[in-house]
């Protein structure tokens, strides 16, 4: 039987499963959100969830999401999460290109309560180059009943919560 006399070898085979390991991990989705145990909305406070679905010509990046004026997340895309806040009213804005109508979401909420504030976009707000190469979409928050936005956020990646 001959000696190995490289010492890289044992290293290289070592690590290469621990290099796969972390080379999927990086590229995991999160869970889906009905797979998450979501706890319950703390005592004395209310909670508004943010959402994005996913639609294959959705303007893609990654807009800032704003209660109050306060960064709260950055919407993905087929993503929900939520912050617990206290009780209160809150303007609900998104980072976007262009300014229309119907882009902000108010709402009163008590303690307890939940809302959900669906983040939607205009994907050819601002287009230009040689037959439309480029986009800038305009983003839009909307309030949603619960009912209709529990359905939608229960089959989206969790990105947390507060």
């Amino acid at each position: 039987m001959s000696k190995n006399t490289n010492s890289a070898t044992p290293w290289l085979i070592g690590a290469a499963p621990g290099a796969l390991l972390l080379a999927m991990a990086g590229c995991a989705q999160p869970a889906v959100t009905a797979s998450v145990g979501i706890p319950p909305v703390p005592a004395g406070d209310a909670r508004i969830w943010f959402y994005r679905n996913y639609e294959p010509y959705a303007g893609k990046g990654l807009p800032a999401v704003a209660a109050n004026g306060t960064y709260v997340g950055a919407a993905e895309l087929g993503g929900a999460f939520y912050r617990d806040v206290p009780p209160g009213h809150y303007v609900v804005t998104v980072q976007t290109t262009g300014v229309d109508f119907n882009q902000v979401a108010n709402v009163d909420i008590a303690p307890g309560q939940e809302a959900y504030a669906k983040i939607v976009s205009l994907p050819s707000w601002e287009t230009g180059g040689n037959k439309n190469e480029w986009q800038r979409p305009t983003f839009y928050a909307w309030l949603i009943p619960n009912q209709v936005a529990q359905a939608d956020v229960a089959h989206l990646s969790f990105y947390g919560g507060s």
